[in-house]
């Protein structure tokens, strides 16, 4: 299984950028793992945000293949603690054929297509953050379910 972190919009703080990059090389040693990126839609001052999202959900479904695993990671999703994601990740290493892939949306959330064809959503908290921070917040939480199931000490109860 490959596990995508599909996101839109670049990073523009070079900190978060290294941090992310840090625990990417470190998943590199547990799983198959990328970071893709969708450009941002331009000329939104033109646009409503449906159609903003409508834009972005174009661009992601052109990523998609048809036997992904969708998981958007939504304000409105499931939310697990680190160990339930780590066993979460475990089930889906052995039900996910191919490619397992989180979406983090753009400014104002996904588009209506873009809830029809996930599978799953998760949130990774009840607050609200920029979604360069979502970012690393999810690969370190992804870095640390990986370090959880081959019982490694990063993980602390």
């Amino acid at each position: 299984m490959k596990t995508i972190l599909l996101t839109v919009g670049k990073i523009d703080d070079a900190t978060i950028s290294q941090m992310i990059d840090i625990y990417v090389k470190r998943l590199s040693h547990y799983i198959p793992f990328d970071i893709e990126m969708i450009s941002d839609v331009k000329n939104t001052k033109n646009l409503s945000e449906k159609d903003q999202k409508i834009q972005e959900g174009a661009s992601i479904l052109k990523f998609l293949q048809p036997n992904d695993h969708v998981i958007l990671l939504d304000e409105k999703g499931k939310q697990l603690s680190s160990m339930e994601f780590a066993r979460f990740i475990e089930k889906k290493s052995h039900t996910v054929a191919k490619r397992l892939v989180f979406v983090v949306g753009g400014p104002y959330g996904f588009s209506d297509e873009i809830y029809a064809c996930a599978n799953e959503k998760l949130s990774l908290s009840k607050m609200t953050f920029t979604h360069q921070m979502v970012r690393l917040v999810f690969v370190e939480q992804f870095y640390r379910a990986m370090t959880i199931l081959n019982n490694e000490p990063y993980h602390h109860e």
